[in-house]
């Protein structure tokens, strides 16, 4: 546990990422349960969409995340940018708090002018719950069998 939301952003910044930090989302979220949730996210650049990294925190500890980068290690480098490692602590999981993440992350992409995300996943029928589509199979770096592209487009 690191604090509160100003903490965990600064924790975020400099011991995971090794950056300072330039700039937050915070996003109470207001899905009955998840009312105390936030989601927040460090950016590494004013200017940049990407990389851009989420933490969803209830009660001053990290209960989930997922990045937005450039390319998540695989074959297609015009499929750009990726959602990745969209994590929930085994605990909490089941609850909503992915979909809050992820749709945390779409709205802070379309904000700075993303208008689609894609996501490279083995999962099947959970991302569509969230408005995702399949998009097409692709090979990711050092990995014998293709995995599935998910994309989703924000309008």
């Amino acid at each position: 546990e690191v604090g509160d939301g100003a903490d965990v952003l600064e924790y975020l910044a400099q011991a995971i990422l090794q950056e300072p930090l330039v700039g937050i989302l915070l996003d109470p979220q207001q899905i009955g349960h998840l009312q105390d949730l936030l989601i927040l996210g460090v950016a590494l650049s004013d200017s940049l969409a990407v990389p851009e990294w989420y933490v969803a925190v209830e009660n001053d500890r990290i209960i989930g995340g997922a990045g937005v980068i450039e390319n998540d290690f695989h074959e297609r480098g015009d499929l750009t940018p990726n959602v990745c490692a969209l994590f929930v602590e085994p605990d909490r999981r089941g609850e909503g708090i992915a979909g809050a993440i992820l749709g945390s992350v779409c709205e802070d992409m379309k904000r700075r002018g993303i208008a689609t995300l894609y996501l490279v996943t083995d999962h099947t029928s959970f991302y569509e719950r969230y408005g995702w589509e399949y998009f097409c199979p692709v090979t990711c770096y050092g990995e014998p069998e293709p995995s599935r592209m998910y994309i989703k487009k924000m309008i």
